[in-house]
């Protein structure tokens, strides 16, 4: 069967791809999309995504912008990686899908509360505001969704201080929330994230297909690597967000780890730091667990199959 997804995303240049990722992949039925902000300002990201829509010919389903800012804290946005826009580097075409006129949070529950119960799946892979204030204002939800997959966080250190990752750094309340929710949920850290690198190679896999979305991909590539050189030193751009879509497709790609997995609000030096206990086996009933490695051929080989799946949309 298919698994349905619902993807909270703050596009971002691998927030794109992982949304080509469940678009292209058959094993996946993407339901909705759902934007917050993050990586650039609401507007800015739910444009984003409404063009990626149109690049990859996504129709048929709704795209609802959520939250303009975090719980508590001032809004950080990350322009030294994703440039003024959020997507820098390709032109982006005008979108042609409607925005629907619900709140993403009311969309995330309604998609789940129309659904059977265990037949949605949450994948967050931006800030965790939207999923946060969904199982407050509407706590059946959390015993209806299959799972939650997020990409966010670190066992051994951050990107945005030397502790914390973006995406849960810039909302650490909201996080706090979600880790400590009872559904079943996956962390994809940038321990493993940092390993799926979109290499020269895999860059010249996009570039032989020839079509539009890899053309795409290959733009958004060529300005996110140029941006990881010069403000973290990376070679090759780690692209994180389709790796959470990616362990819904095939778990079996990750390894990983059960786990009781805290996220620090006070520290002076490490708010926003996730801390995965592996002191010994996990509790009975612990409902957390962490990604700790990757295959990172077998990851790519999946990406670059969907946007060849993708083809040449109309």
């Amino acid at each position: 069967m298919r698994r349905r997804i619902l993807l909270d995303c703050d596009p971002g240049h691998d927030d794109a791809i992982a949304l080509l990722l469940a678009h292209g992949n058959p094993d996946i039925e993407l339901v909705a999309v759902t934007t917050v902000m993050g990586n650039q300002t609401l507007e800015k990201v739910t444009r984003n995504a409404l063009s990626v829509a149109r690049v990859a010919g996504i129709t048929g389903i709704p795209f609802a912008a959520g939250s303009a800012r975090p719980f508590v804290r001032a809004i950080e946005t990350a322009p030294a990686i994703h440039g003024e826009s959020g997507l820098d580097g390709p032109r982006l075409p005008e979108p042609r899908l409607a925005l629907d006129q619900r709140h993403a949070v009311n969309l995330i529950i309604e998609t789940i509360m129309s659904n059977e119960p265990g037949a949605i799946t949450l994948v967050p892979t931006g800030a965790l505001t939207n999923i946060a204030l969904a199982a407050r204002m509407e706590p059946r939800i959390v015993e209806r969704v299959r799972e939650v997959v997020l990409m966010g966080g670190g066992t051994h250190g951050g990107n945005w201080s030397a502790t914390a990752e973006f995406n849960i750094v810039v909302d650490p309340e909201a996080a706090h929330i979600v880790f400590n929710e009872s559904w079943p949920l996956t962390q994809i850290p940038i321990d493993v994230t940092h390993q799926a690198l979109a290499t020269p190679d895999v860059v010249e896999r996009f570039a032989a297909l020839g079509t539009t979305p890899a053309r795409f991909v290959v733009e958004l590539l060529d300005f996110f690597g140029a941006a990881y050189r010069t403000a973290q030193g990376f070679d090759a751009p780690p692209v994180h967000d389709p790796c959470a879509v990616a362990y819904v497709i095939d778990p079996s790609i990750f390894t990983v780890r059960r786990a009781p997995i805290s996220v620090e609000l006070v520290g002076a030096l490490t708010t926003g730091m996730t801390v995965a206990d592996f002191r010994s086996p996990a509790p009975d009933g612990c409902t957390t667990q962490v990604a700790v490695g990757i295959d990172t051929a077998r990851f790519w080989d999946l990406v670059v199959d969907a946007v060849k799946r993708i083809g040449e949309p109309g």
